[in-house]
């Protein structure tokens, strides 16, 4: 069994404009350890003061990310999964700590997570538009994709890289700035990816990350910001629902990944 880290050496605190905080409130919850529930670490629970904090800091940082060349935000990509790529042992051993899987199965995930960085490092060059002609005036009409705006990304625990970075890298190819809700259970992995996205040139409050144990009241929050123009949510059919609703209120672009439960019965005669 991997035995728990230092708690010292792990993330604990809120990401808001390239800096930890604490939470507004001091609430903070335990992230154990499914192996034996031991503490892994005792996190910071993001409330709605924090929230506006994440959402000012996006804003303030969406006009220069927007603003910079699809090649500038490619090279920040392409740094980020290479430095994400010569830490797969670590986040390895931390996704397997927090989330309970399987090392072989942590290492494989870590190596797919850090190649969205690589493939919207390719990507985020190909913005393409089009010019077209009116079919009864022959006036043309041009077509141009332009960043959005905040994108709130709400996470599962069950891949806590993998469903993290397969939303921020296409948010952060296509320009936008982006608010992160992991999971309660597995908000470790996220808050490690942090530091490599400050190394890789992410500008402060172009990513944010709000651990919480008030998600329902946080996220309701964030998408009733007119700031707030995208929500991408993985997860469960039933909160997909109550976030299609929240979204609808302010008419965000929804990207839903929708599940039901997949219950696993184990019988008396099975070998322990």
């Amino acid at each position: 069994m991997l035995q728990n880290p230092d708690a010292e050496s792990l993330p604990k605190d809120l990401w808001i404009d390239g800096a930890w905080r604490a939470g507004a409130e001091g609430a903070r919850f335990d992230v154990l350890n499914p192996a034996d529930e031991s503490v892994l670490a005792s996190v910071a629970s993001a409330e709605i003061a924090d929230a506006d904090a994440a959402l000012d800091a996006a804003h303030a940082a969406f006009a220069d990310w927007a603003g910079r060349t699809p090649r500038a935000r490619s090279e920040v990509l392409r740094k980020a999964w290479e430095l994400m790529t010569k830490r797969l042992d670590e986040f390895a051993r931390l996704i397997t700590l927090e989330n309970g899987k399987a090392l072989s199965d942590a290492k494989a995930e870590a190596t797919y997570a850090a190649e969205f960085f690589r493939w919207f490092a390719e990507e985020a060059v190909r913005a393409d538009g089009m010019i077209t002609r009116g079919p009864s005036t022959g006036a043309r009409i041009v077509v141009q994709h332009k960043p959005a705006g905040i994108a709130v990304l709400v996470t599962p625990w069950n891949y806590p890289a993998a469903m993290g970075t397969r939303k921020i890298a296409p948010a952060l190819a296509a320009g936008c700035p982006v608010i992160i809700k992991p999971a309660s259970e597995t908000p470790l992995t996220m808050l490690a990816l942090m530091p490599i996205l400050e190394e890789a040139g992410v500008p402060k409050g172009v990513v944010n990350v709000l651990p919480s144990r008030n998600t329902g009241k946080l996220v309701d929050h964030l998408l009733h910001d007119p700031r707030v123009r995208v929500v991408s949510f993985t997860g469960s059919t039933g909160v997909g629902r109550t976030l299609l609703k929240s979204a609808a209120d302010q008419v965000l672009t929804p990207a839903m990944e929708l599940g039901g439960n997949a219950p696993l019965i184990v019988f008396e005669d099975a070998d322990l």
